[in-house]
C-alpha cells in the first residue's frame, strides 16, 4: 500500500509583533538620546602634554600640609641673580660671605627677619625644621617679594624660560595654594605648573575602557 502523502503548505511567519517591538525601540532610543548641547561659541581646548622639567631648571614653590612654603630657585646663574636681587631689594644687608652661604643652599624656606640667624648657624639646618616663608598673611607675603625677585632675574628672557612649578601636599589646605597664587598674580605671572602624582584611572570606568581599546 502506497505512503500517504502529506500537503505541503508555504511558510507564512506572521511579522507585526517583531515590527512593533523594532518601533517600540527605536521610539525609545530617540526619545531618550541626549543631543550635543549648543555652544556660545566655537573654542579650541589647550591640550595636556605630560612633560618632565629639570630640576635645576625649575622655579620650584613647595607647599607642605601644615601650610609651609619652601623655594627653590633654580639653576646657578638666575638663583645668584634672584639672591642678588632681594638682598638689594629688602635691604637685607648681607654680607659677600653671607651671601656666598646662602647661594649655597638648596632651600628657602624662613622669613627674612631669620636669614642672618639661619647662615649664622655652624650645621646646616634641616628643611623640616624651617618654619617656611611667611605668605597666608595678606599684609606680610614674604613669597611675594621672592617670586618679584624670580622675575627680575628673568627679566629680558622669554618667560617661556621660566619654569615655574608648585608642588602642594594632597592634604594642604586651599587658603595656602591661593595665596601662593596671588604672589604670582601680583607679579603678573599667570601660567606655572603643578606637580601631580599620576595614577591609572580607576577600572571599569570610561577612562580605563578607553585607554583599554588603544592598547
Amino acid at each position: 500500500m502506497g505512503r500517504a502523502k502529506i500537503p505541503r503548505k508555504s511558510t507564512n511567519i506572521d511579522m507585526t509583533a517583531m515590527c512593533d517591538v523594532a518601533f517600540l525601540l527605536l521610539s525609545f532610543f530617540i526619545l531618550a538620546t541626549k543631543t550635543k548641547p549648543p555652544e556660545a561659541v566655537a573654542v579650541i581646548p589647550p591640550s595636556f602634554v605630560s612633560t618632565k622639567v629639570a630640576k635645576e631648571d625649575a622655579i620650584l614653590v613647595t607647599l607642605t600640609k601644615e601650610g609651609k612654603v619652601f623655594l627653590l630657585l633654580g639653576d646657578k646663574t638666575h638663583k645668584n641673580a634672584i639672591l642678588d636681587d632681594i638682598n638689594t631689594t629688602r635691604a637685607l644687608g648681607l654680607s659677600a660671605a653671607e651671601m656666598t652661604k646662602l647661594k649655597k643652599m638648596e632651600f628657602i624656606g624662613v622669613p627674612f627677619s631669620q636669614l642672618k640667624s639661619l647662615l649664622d648657624l655652624s650645621v646646616p639646618l634641616e628643611p623640616a625644621k624651617m618654619p617656611g616663608i611667611p605668605c597666608l598673611d595678606s599684609t606680610n607675603n614674604e613669597l611675594t617679594d621672592w617670586i618679584r625677585s624670580v622675575s627680575n632675574a628673568y627679566k629680558g628672557e622669554s618667560m617661556d624660560n621660566l619654569n615655574l612649578l608648585v608642588k602642594g601636599d594632597n592634604a594642604a589646605k586651599y587658603p595656602a595654594f591661593k595665596s601662593i597664587k596671588e604672589s604670582f598674580k601680583k607679579n603678573e605671572i599667570f601660567k606655572f605648573k603643578v606637580v601631580t602624582n599620576s595614577e591609572p584611572p580607576p577600572p571599569g570606568s570610561e577612562l580605563a575602557n578607553e585607554a583599554f581599546k588603544k592598547k
